[in-house]
C-alpha cells in the first residue's frame, strides 16, 4: 500500500496518521523516539505492508508487472492500489477525497515537529502536488511510476510498467475489490487491538 491508503487506513487518528505515513523512513530502534500512538501508528503501517505482502490478490496482481519491473513488482503495486482507492466511489468519492487529502496535508504539517527529515523534506511537494488526490488519475500514476523509477536502483524508464498498467487495466482493479476490503478489515481490528493495549 502506498500514501493514500496508508493515510485512508489511519481511521482520523492523527498520532496514527503519523507513524503510518513515516514508517518506512524510520529504521529500527528510531521508533522508539516516537509518541506511543505514532509508534502505534508505525506498527500499524508495518502490519498492513506484511498483510498486503501475503494477499493472494497481491500475489497475482505482482505476476503481472514482474516482466517489465522485476522485484520492483511490489513497490509498483502499492501505487497501482493507491489508485483504484482514489477511484473507489464506495470508499472516497471525488469530493470526499480532495477533503480527505486537504485534511492529511493539514495533520501532518501540524505535527512537522515529529516527522523525520526526509519526510518533512517531501511533504511540501506531496502537498503542492497534491499527490493523494492525483493518485486518482491515469497522469498521476504515470507520475508516481516515474519517482518508483528514480528511486530505483536499477530501473531507468517508467514505460515499460505504465503499458502494464493500462493493459491490464481491468484484472488489476478486480485484484484491488478482492483485497481491499480485506486489508480495511484488518487494518480497523489491529488498529482498535494496538489502542486497547
Amino acid at each position: 500500500m502506498n500514501y493514500l491508503a496508508h493515510a485512508y487506513l489511519s481511521f482520523n487518528n492523527p498520532g496514527i496518521l503519523v507513524g503510518n505515513m513515516i514508517s518506512d523512513f524510520v529504521k529500527g530502534k528510531k521508533q522508539y523516539d516516537y509518541p506511543d500512538t505514532v509508534q502505534k501508528g508505525i506498527r500499524l503501517h508495518r502490519a498492513i505492508d506484511s498483510f498486503t505482502d501475503q494477499h493472494p490478490a497481491t500475489r497475482e496482481a505482482k505476476q503481472l508487472f514482474k516482466p517489465a519491473v522485476g522485484a520492483y513488482a511490489g513497490a509498483f503495486i502499492d501505487v497501482v492500489y493507491d489508485h483504484f482507492l482514489a477511484a473507489d466511489e464506495t470508499e472516497l468519492a471525488e469530493p470526499d477525497l480532495l477533503i480527505f487529502a486537504n485534511g492529511v496535508y493539514s495533520q501532518l504539517a501540524e505535527q512537522q515537529s515529529l516527522l523525520p527529515e526526509k519526510f518533512a523534506g517531501m511533504l511540501p511537494y506531496m502537498t503542492s502536488q497534491n499527490w493523494l488526490y492525483h493518485y486518482r488519475s491515469e497522469y498521476g500514476i504515470e507520475k508516481s511510476f516515474g519517482g518508483l523509477v528514480r528511486r530505483a536502483a536499477y530501473l531507468d524508464d517508467a514505460s515499460p510498467a505504465f503499458w502494464v498498467f493500462r493493459k491490464e487495466y481491468t484484472a488489476l482493479q478486480n485484484y484491488y475489490r478482492a483485497f481491499f476490503p480485506e486489508v480495511k478489515t484488518f487494518a480497523s481490528s489491529y488498529l482498535t487491538e494496538l489502542l486497547s493495549q
